[in-house]
C-alpha cells in the first residue's frame, strides 16, 4: 500500500490536502474581506457626521484573527469525514471561539455606549462619569460571567451546582454589604433619574446648600454657612428634597398695614397703585393685590406676584425697589403705615 493509499484518521491524503487548501483559502478570503471592509467603510465613515458607522467599522476591525482562522479551519474540517467524537470537539472549539469573539464585540459596544453617555452628560453633570463607568463595569462583569458559564457548559461541565453556589455566595455577600450596595444603587438612581446635579441649590430637612459632589456612596453639599454637609446617597433619596435650581419663576407674597384713620378713598387707591408699581418692574407678573383683613392695629393688605426668574438676588433687588417706591408713594400721598400700638385705659376712679 502506497502512502497515497493510506488512510489518516479515516481520510485519505487527498482529502486532507483538500481540507488544508479549503482552510487556507478561506482564511485568506476572510482576512482580505475584513481588510477591505475596514478600509472602504472607514473612508465612508470619515465623511459622515454620525458616529454609529465608525462604531461598526471598529467592530469589524476588532474581529480577531484567531476567530477567522477558527472559522477557516472549521470550513476545511467540513470537507473531511470525522468521527462523531472529533466532530463534537471541533464544534466545541468553534463555539468557544465565537463566544469569546461575542464578548469582545459586547465589551466594545458597552464602551461605545459609555463614551456617548459621558459626552452628553459630562457638560451638565461631571459626577455622572464615575457612576456611568460603574454601570459599564457591572454590565461587562455580567457579560463575562455569562460568557464563561456558557463556555463551561459547552465544554461539558455541569454549571447547575456552580450557579447555585454563586447565588448563595452572592446573597451572603449582599447581606454583608447591604448598606454599601444601597448607597451604590442610590447613586445610580441619582445619575439616571437626576433629581439634582452638581451646582443645584437644594434643601433637605434643616440643611440647605449647593450640590458640590456626587459619589458612589455619598453626596456632599456646601451649606450657606460654609461647611460641607455629607449625606449617604440612600438616606438622601429617602428625604424630601427641594431643588430650587429647577425653579422657572419665584412666587412672592408679602403684607403691609396702614392706619385705621386712612380715608376710604385712599384705601381703595392702594391696590391699583401697588399693582402699577410692581408691573412697572421688568421680569414681574402680578397675581393679586387685596385689602386682606382688619388687623389688631392695622388695615392689612396682601400682595402676591411672581419674579420670572429663579435668581434669588434678582428677586431681592426687585423687592427692594418695590418697597422703596411704595414707601415714597405713600409718603407723598399722606398714607401712614401702621405699627403695633397699645392703648392703656385707666381703671374707674383713678387719675
Amino acid at each position: 500500500m502506497t502512502a497515497l493509499e493510506r488512510m489518516y484518521f479515516g481520510n485519505s491524503p487527498e482529502a486532507w490536502a483538500v481540507a488544508l487548501a479549503t482552510a487556507v483559502a478561506s482564511a485568506l478570503v476572510l482576512l482580505l474581506v475584513r481588510k477591505l471592509l475596514v478600509r472602504r467603510l472607514g473612508s465612508i465613515a470619515q465623511k459622515t457626521s454620525t458616529k454609529i458607522d465608525d462604531f461598526f467599522v471598529e467592530l469589524i476591525a476588532q474581529t480577531r484573527t484567531v476567530t477567522l482562522f477558527t472559522l477557516s479551519a472549521y470550513l476545511g474540517a467540513e470537507t473531511l469525514t470525522l468521527s462523531p467524537g472529533a466532530e463534537r470537539v471541533v464544534q466545541k472549539i468553534v463555539i468557544l471561539i465565537l463566544l469569546l469573539q461575542g464578548i469582545v464585540w459586547g465589551s466594545r459596544s458597552i464602551q461605545y455606549w459609555v463614551d456617548e453617555v459621558l459626552q452628553r452628560r459630562t457638560a451638565d453633570d461631571a459626577s455622572s462619569a464615575g457612576s456611568v463607568t460603574v454601570i459599564a463595569f457591572m454590565i461587562r462583569l455580567a457579560l463575562w460571567t455569562t460568557g464563561i458559564l456558557l463556555a463551561l457548559d459547552n465544554l461539558g461541565f455541569s454549571i447547575t451546582t456552580l450557579v447555585a453556589g454563586l447565588g448563595i455566595g452572592g446573597v451572603a455577600i449582599a447581606l454583608a454589604v447591604q448598606s454599601i450596595l444601597g448607597d451604590i444603587f442610590a447613586s445610580l438612581s441619582i445619575v439616571l433619574d437626576k433629581p439634582f446635579v452638581i451646582g443645584d441649590f437644594i434643601v433637605v430637612g434643616d440643611h440647605l446648600g449647593t450640590i458640590e459632589y456626587i459619589g458612589m456612596k455619598t453626596t456632599r453639599i456646601r451649606s450657606l454657612s460654609g461647611e460641607q454637609v455629607i449625606f449617604s446617597n440612600s438616606e438622601l433619596l429617602k428625604s424630601r428634597i427641594h431643588n430650587f435650581k429647577r425653579m422657572t419663576e419665584r412666587r412672592i407674597a408679602f403684607t403691609f398695614g396702614v392706619t385705621y384713620d386712612t380715608p376710604i378713598d385712599k384705601l381703595k387707591s392702594i391696590p391699583p397703585t401697588v399693582r402699577d408699581i410692581i408691573t412697572s418692574r421688568k421680569q414681574t407678573r402680578v397675581d393679586r393685590v387685596h385689602f386682606k383683613e382688619f388687623g389688631e392695629s392695622a388695615l392689612v393688605f396682601e400682595i402676591v406676584y411672581f419674579v420670572l426668574s429663579p435668581d434669588y438676588n434678582l428677586y431681592m433687588d426687585i423687592q427692594q425697589a418695590i418697597n422703596y417706591e411704595i414707601l415714597q408713594n405713600f409718603k407723598d400721598r399722606g398714607i401712614e403705615f401702621a405699627f403695633p400700638t397699645v392703648t392703656v385705659v385707666g381703671a374707674p376712679g383713678t387719675s
